[in-house]
C-alpha cells in the first residue's frame, strides 16, 4: 500500500511511524484517563494497536477498503492516543484538505463559546444581532427566526433557491420552527459572531479555538462556490474531536462548555431526530436526508454504535465521535463513490469494517 502510514505492532515487534510529525510510543498498560496532545507542539503520544482488545488481523482489510474508496487519510483516536494513522493516494501528514460541510461544526462549537463568554444567546432573534432585511421574508416572519433555528437547520427558509445567502436568496418557505430543511443559511451564524465580537469570524476562530487546541495554523478558511469551507491536515481535524469528546475540555481549560455541546450533539428539534446543532446523530430512529422531506425510520449509521455523532460533509468527510468505545474517528478524501452530500452508504459500509476491527 503505497504512502501509507499507521500505526501497528505485531507481538514483541516495534511499531513504526512515517508521518513527519513527532509521535511518541506508549507501551504501557491502557490509561483510562483522555490524553491530550500539547497543544504548542507536533509530538503526539501512541497506543499500540495490541494494547487493545481488538482484532489486529482485519486491520489490512480495514485500510485496503479505505484506499480504494477514495481515502487520502484515516485516523482512530483511542482515549486521544493515536492507535491508527494512515495517509494514501498521494496525501501525507502536511498537505491539508477540505472538510465541506463537517466543518460546519466549527460554526457550532463556536457558537457555544460565544454564548459561554455572554457574547450572544442563541434563544435570541438573528435579526438582534444582523439588523432586520438580513432576508427577503416577511418582517414578522424574519423575527421569527432565532440562532437556534439557524444552528438546528429549522429556519422555515426556502432550500430550493441555491447556497448563496444573500437576502434576496433568503425566501420564507414555512415559519421558523416547523420545517427542517438543510441549507447553507447556516453561515448566517458566522456573521452573527462577528457582530458580537467585533472582529472577523476567522479571528475569531482563530483565537477562541484553532489555536487554543493546537490545530495547525496552515488551517485556513476559504469561500468556495458560496461556501466558507475550513482546509486543514487530518491531524488538525482530530483535534478538533478529541476536543469535542472531551465534552469541551483541553487539558484543564474548558474550552467550550459541556452544557452547550450536550444541546448540540443531541435531537434539536422535532422533525429530524438525528440532527442537533450541526451535528449528526446516530440511535434517534428517525432521520430526514439534505434534500428531501422524506422521513426515514431507523438509525442513521445501522453499523455504528447508537451513539455515535458525526461532523459529515460533502464527498465523505467525516468525523466520528463514540464515547461509548472512547473513539475518535477521521477521514478525508474523496466521495467514496458518486459525489455525495453529508451522509452517504459509504459510513455504513465502513463501519462494518471498523467494527471487525474493534469487535
Amino acid at each position: 500500500m503505497k504512502n501509507t502510514t499507521y500505526i501497528f505492532l505485531l507481538l514483541a515487534l516495534i511499531f513504526f511511524n512515517c508521518t513527519s510529525e513527532e509521535t511518541t510510543s506508549n507501551n504501557n498498560v491502557v490509561d483510562d484517563s483522555i490524553y491530550f496532545p500539547d497543544a504548542n507542539t507536533t509530538s503526539w503520544e501512541t497506543l499500540p494497536i495490541t494494547n487493545l482488545d481488538w482484532d489486529t488481523t482485519k486491520l489490512d482489510a480495514l485500510l485496503a477498503f479505505l484506499e480504494t474508496n477514495g481515502t487520502k487519510s484515516f485516523m482512530i483516536l483511542y482515549n486521544g492516543r493515536i492507535v491508527v494513522e494512515t495517509y494514501m493516494n498521494g496525501h501525507d501528514s502536511n498537505k491539508l484538505w477540505y472538510w465541506a460541510s463537517a466543518g460546519k461544526t466549527l460554526t457550532s462549537t463556536l457558537s457555544g463559546i460565544a454564548e459561554d463568554e455572554g457574547l450572544i444567546d442563541i434563544n435570541h432573534k438573528v435579526s438582534d444581532y444582523l439588523g432586520n432585511g438580513w432576508t427577503q421574508m416577511p418582517i414578522e416572519k424574519e423575527q421569527l427566526i432565532t440562532c437556534k433555528h439557524l444552528l438546528s437547520m429549522s429556519s422555515g427558509l426556502d432550500d430550493s433557491l441555491g447556497d448563496n445567502v444573500n437576502p434576496e436568496n433568503l425566501q420564507y418557505k414555512a415559519d421558523a420552527g416547523t420545517r427542517w430543511a438543510y441549507h447553507n443559511v447556516y453561515k448566517k451564524m458566522q456573521n452573527v459572531l462577528a457582530e458580537a465580537s467585533g472582529t472577523s469570524f476567522k479571528n475569531y476562530f482563530n483565537t477562541k479555538l484553532r489555536d487554543r487546541i493546537g490545530m495547525s495554523s496552515k488551517g485556513n478558511w476559504l469561500e468556495l462556490n458560496d461556501f466558507n469551507v475550513y482546509w486543514s491536515n487530518t491531524r488538525s481535524m482530530a483535534r478538533f474531536g478529541l476536543l469535542i469528546y472531551a465534552k469541551g475540555k483541553w487539558k484543564n481549560e474548558q474550552i467550550v462548555s459541556e452544557a452547550f455541546l450536550n444541546e448540540a450533539t443531541n435531537t434539536s428539534q422535532n422533525m429530524n431526530k438525528s440532527y442537533g446543532y450541526l451535528w449528526w446523530l446516530n440511535g434517534k430512529q428517525q432521520y430526514l436526508l439534505p434534500g428531501s422531506q422524506l422521513q426515514f425510520a431507523g438509525n442513521l449509521v445501522p453499523n455504528a454504535p447508537i451513539d455515535m455523532f458525526a461532523a459529515m460533509g460533502k464527498n465523505d468527510q467525516k468525523i466520528y465521535i463514540v464515547p461509548s468505545k472512547k473513539l475518535v474517528i477521521i477521514r478525508m478524501g474523496e466521495a467514496a463513490d458518486d459525489e455525495t452530500f453529508a451522509l452517504s452508504s459509504f459510513d455504513n459500509d465502513l463501519w462494518e469494517k471498523i467494527n471487525n476491527v474493534i469487535k
